[in-house]
Parts: structure tokens; C-alpha cells; sequence
């Protein structure tokens, strides 16, 4: 079966489906996007990654040409065309196609495209093992400069320490703020767990704040753990008892190890297999049907 691709309002095949080179999305990174899971037939809290892609567009002045609903349904209709029931799909806005210039107004139609497809970050082994991972010298950047709660296409601040991760041969590592607090990772959120306490970087303290993520928090508190949203240095990741990822693609992996330093037991800890077994059943029994 061919991969078929949502652009613009039409469903293209996978060598059809083209943007022009003079797409802002392209030249500048000036466009927002959300990654997205399906489970089981249905997309994961659609509505809450269309917010958040709604919220980011206004943030940068960017007039989506759909309405929420109208995202919705192209979304499903993109996991039909590509017979996806479980799989990942990427929804890109772009300010559309200008000038050399910076100037966004000479972009007068914004474009939209769906990937719907099949994706797994991580080998199934490492939810066993866990990961390794690095402190990456690359800070975050500031909320004040370039907001990382605003998912922008301008991912070069993640890909930067994404290339340090690759030449230190570990999947993910760890940025921090330039006052040297813990941020997020390259592709997900952190998380560690101290005394049973889940602990993890506050939302305003400019990470993305990610949809797994509020899932996550929400599976804890609902088996009664307590959660702590606080800003916390290295030093508390190297002594927690746990440490664990989460994000779309990722949902809940485990860490092990960081900058050399056994997290723990060395091994995914019993918080962190009890909170992904907790997400499993919801990504099973919540979400928009995409078949009727």
C-alpha cells in the first residue's frame, strides 16, 4: 500500500506530496507542528495536540487556514488513507510560500500537511533495560529568546544536542537551563522519582509542556503518587531512585544511567514500570476513532 499524504486539502501520494522551496517553513523554520499518536484505532488527546498546535500558530502570529474541527477530521482521514491503527502522525503548519525576505505577510496562505505512518523510537528492549544518557553541553534555549513551549519547525537548538547524544553513542540527553537547572531532553520530557515522589520541571520554566507528559502526572496522581512540579539541578537526577522519559513517540522509557552514573538500581524502577503499564491501558481505551 502507497503512503498517502494529506497537503492542502488533497490526498497526495508520497512522491506528489511537495512544498515549494520558497515555503517559509522551509527557509526560516517559521511553522508549528504536532506529533501524534495512534492507538488501537484512535488518536491519542487529538483535541488536546490541536490546542496546543492552535495555541503555538497564535504565539507567532500564524492564522491556521482549518478550524479545530476541520483538523480533527483531516487528521482521521489521513489515518484512514494510510490504514493506520497504531502508528505515529506529524501535523505541520507553515507560514507558506514568500520571498527571500523575513517579512511573514508576504506568505498569504499558510499550508497544512498530515503524515500519518507507522514510527517506534526506541527498541522494545530498552523499556526492559532502560536508557544511558548525557548531560549535553547545548543549553535550553530561553523562554525570553525563542520559547521551547512553542513547537516551532526551528528544532536546531534540539538537533544541536541531538548530535552530541549521536558522538557520546546514547539515544537522548539532557539540556539545562542557562541558570543550570534541569530543562528537558532533546525529544522528550524528564522526569525523576525521590523518596516515591514523582518529580519533574515545572511547564513555565520553558520546556515543552507535553501532552505524555500531562498524561503521565495524571496516571500518577491517580494511583496516589505524589507529584512535584519544581525546578531541580543534576545533582538530584545522578541520586534519584528513578528516572524515566516521556514523550509521544517515546511515551515512557526508562533511564539507568546518566553521564556515567548508575541511576538507582541500575534498572527501570517499580514507579516507573507501574506508571507505564498505568499509560498503556489509557492509550488502549482513550482517543478519537478513526474507524466507525
Amino acid at each position: 500500500m502507497s503512503q498517502m499524504i494529506y497537503l492542502d486539502g488533497q490526498m497526495l501520494e508520497r512522491d506528489q506530496a511537495k512544498v515549494s522551496v520558497f515555503d517559509h517553513g522551509l527557509l526560516y523554520g517559521d511553522g508549528v507542528f504536532e506529533g501524534i499518536r495512534a492507538y488501537n484505532g484512535r488518536v491519542f488527546r487529538l483535541d488536546q495536540h490541536i490546542r496546543r498546535l492552535e495555541r503555538s500558530a497564535r504565539a507567532i502570529m500564524l492564522d491556521i487556514p482549518l478550524t479545530h474541527e476541520e483538523l480533527v477530521e483531516a487528521t482521521v482521514r489521513s489515518c484512514r488513507a494510510n490504514d493506520v491503527r497504531d502508528g505515529y502522525i506529524r501535523l505541520v503548519v507553515t507560514r507558506g510560500v514568500g520571498d527571500l525576505g523575513l517579512d511573514p505577510r508576504k506568505c498569504p496562505k499558510p499550508s497544512v500537511f498530515i503524515i500519518a505512518a507507522n514510527i517506534q523510537l526506541y527498541p522494545a528492549a530498552l523499556y526492559e533495560t532502560g536508557l544511558p544518557l548525557i548531560t549535553c553541553s547545548t543549553r535550553r534555549n530561553s523562554a525570553d529568546s525563542l520559547d521551547p513551549g512553542i513547537k516551532s519547525l526551528n528544532y536546531l537548538n534540539n538537533i544541536l544536542a541531538k548530535i552530541e547524544c549521536i558522538q557520546a553513542d546514547v539515544e537522548e540527553g539532557i539540556l539545562l537551563t542557562r541558570t543550570g537547572m534541569v530543562s528537558e531532553c532533546t525529544g522528550d520530557n524528564i522526569f525523576v522519582v525521590c523518596d516515591e515522589a514523582l518529580v519533574t520541571p515545572p511547564a513555565e520554566s520553558g520546556i515543552l509542556n507535553g501532552i505524555t507528559r500531562g498524561a503521565v502526572i495524571e496516571c500518577a496522581e491517580a494511583a496516589g503518587i505524589t507529584v512535584c512540579e519544581k525546578a531541580f539541578p543534576i545533582t538530584d537526577v545522578y541520586t534519584a531512585d528513578e528516572c524515566f522519559l516521556t514523550g509521544t513517540a517515546a511515551e515512557l522509557v526508562p533511564v539507568v544511567k546518566v553521564d556515567g552514573r548508575i541511576i538507582g538500581a541500575g534498572k527501570p524502577g517499580p514507579v516507573t514500570k507501574r506508571l507505564l503499564g498505568r499509560f498503556r491501558d489509557l492509550t488502549q481505551s482513550e482517543g478519537t476513532p478513526i474507524y466507525e
